[in-house]
């Protein structure tokens, strides 16, 4: 069965950073492109960034520039470097294939922005 386990969240001030680390237990994850999810209270889940197989990236536009998303094929892990944060950053912060697909949520790491 797919797992995915994020790690890396906490409660930050604005303007700081953190490092968010995805674990998956998908035997084709070299070949999946990934991403970098979000749910803030009372919205939609919405996706952040995503990085194909070959590394290219792709940001929303509100986190381009203080995020980056990357990929260690080795340890069927991704990350997300989190810049200069602000309190709409506030959400629980999930991984998975790109696009969505039948595969099971993790349960995600909670990331608060508050000064």
């Amino acid at each position: 069965q797919v797992q995915f386990v994020e790690s890396g969240g906490g409660l930050v001030q604005p303007g700081g950073s953190l490092r968010l680390s995805c674990a998956a237990s998908l035997s084709t994850f070299s070949i999946r492109a990934m991403g970098w999810y979000r749910q803030a209270p009372g919205k939609q889940r919405e996706l952040v960034a995503r990085i194909s197989s070959g590394g290219v990236t792709n940001y929303k536009d509100s986190v381009t520039g203080r995020f980056t998303i990357s990929r260690d094929n080795a340890k069927n892990t991704i990350y997300l470097q989190m810049n200069s944060l602000k309190p709409e950053d506030t959400a629980v912060y999930l991984c998975n294939v790109f696009p969505v697909t039948s595969l099971k949520w993790g349960q995600g790491t909670q990331v608060t922005v508050s000064s």
